[in-house]
């Protein structure tokens, strides 16, 4: 049978997580799990972080999805409700929203939550220079006072643009819009306003604006969110491996081509692997020639390191066997990412970031 895999770890997740809480021990952890947490699985990862204090999502589906799972704490809508109807389905299932513009104002002060309802808890978006969701500065403040007025309570949000290079100029610009409005809020408003301003970037970048809830994400799947750093500098653990299996084995000779364009020719007589995993699987099709995979050795366990040779298809891919012993098996497992290549890796060969991989694979794998 044609087998390719995805593994989850719910160790690495919980792993990553305590990484979190170690860098921001005085905030509450609003745990992203949006766009299926982030290709995992919302199924197979709400078990593992359990210890958040909420999760966040970016659809109504998905926080109905975690409810029917049964996560009974926190759910953030981060990009709030899209008509009254949804407002009143989510105040249903206890969510809190984010309030980013004037319509999401209305519907909240339209139809208020009861005095104990976790949608009585209101996430307002503040521009502060991202320049997609969000009030700018006068219309944040009459729309915080307005959601006060009738007993909402508030959490001021905004989001980073550059927060990954800890040296743009542009964090700085929105650290401070972000405190300076945070202050007038609480000061002229009322003191229980609380803030949350920092995504996995600036968890890792920014431990002095953690403010009262931080906000990771590709952090807790185990890829680095900064440009400077490793995974595995930050003891980050892949919660995830995409594998696949050697299915069949042939030696081609040299000045023979490979694959569709034949972009990749033999120099010398190359024994090659086909590997049954392709695009349609979720493998990016474009790949520099630095690519690898690693098979492992079904004896031993040693893992070899083997490049990916020709254009990946969209049902296979070939592999070079050279770093790999002759007498490596039919049917030895092929790692695409997990621990070795990491998925930030693969990324770099594709000209992308880890989480289009990971939020891009198909439905065709088999998830365990």
């Amino acid at each position: 049978m044609r087998t390719a895999n995805i593994t989850i770890v719910p160790a690495a997740l919980t792993h990553n997580l305590t990484q979190v809480k170690k860098r921001a021990p005085n905030a509450k952890v609003l745990a992203m799990v949006k766009a299926n947490a982030y290709g995992h699985g919302v199924a197979a990862v709400l078990p593992a972080l359990k210890q958040a204090d909420g999760i966040g999502v970016a659809t109504f589906t998905e926080a109905l999805e975690a409810r029917q799972l049964g996560w009974d704490k926190a759910i953030g809508l981060v990009e709030g409700v899209f008509s009254a109807y949804e407002w009143q389905q989510a105040i249903d299932n206890a969510c809190s929203c984010v309030i980013h513009h004037t319509p999401q104002l209305d519907w909240a002060l339209e139809n208020v939550p009861a005095a104990d309802s976790p949608a009585r808890q209101v996430w307002l978006k503040y521009n502060t220079g991202m320049n997609r969701l969000g009030f700018d500065e006068k219309t944040v403040i009459e729309a915080a006072q307005r959601l006060h007025d009738v007993g909402y309570q508030l959490i001021l949000t905004t989001h980073f643009a550059n927060a990954d290079d800890r040296d743009h100029p542009l964090n700085a610009t929105q650290i401070q819009r972000f405190s300076d409005m945070l202050k007038y809020l609480q000061q002229h408003i009322t003191p229980s306003v609380e803030g949350s301003l920092c995504n996995s970037a600036g968890v890792v970048n920014f431990p002095e604006h953690h403010h009262d809830w931080v906000r990771p994400g590709i952090m807790l799947y185990g890829s680095s969110p900064v440009i400077d750093q490793s995974a595995i500098d930050l003891n980050l653990k892949p919660a995830m491996e995409f594998s696949a299996r050697i299915m069949a084995m042939h030696v081609v000779n040299a000045g023979e081509a490979i694959g569709y364009g034949s972009r990749w020719t033999a120099a010398q007589d190359v024994r090659t692997a086909l590997v049954s995993v392709g695009y349609g699987d979720g493998y990016p099709r474009v790949v520099s020639d630095d690519a690898y995979v690693c098979i492992v050795d079904a004896d031993s366990g040693t893992s070899y390191r083997c490049p990916i040779r020709g254009r990946v298809a969209m049902d296979m891919i070939v592999v070079d066997l050279s770093a790999a012993p002759v007498d490596i098996k039919l049917d030895s497992k092929v790692v695409l990412w997990g621990a070795m290549p990491h998925v930030d890796e693969v990324a770099s060969h594709a000209g992308t970031i880890g989480y289009e991989l990971l939020c891009r694979l198909s439905a065709r794998p088999k998830r365990a």
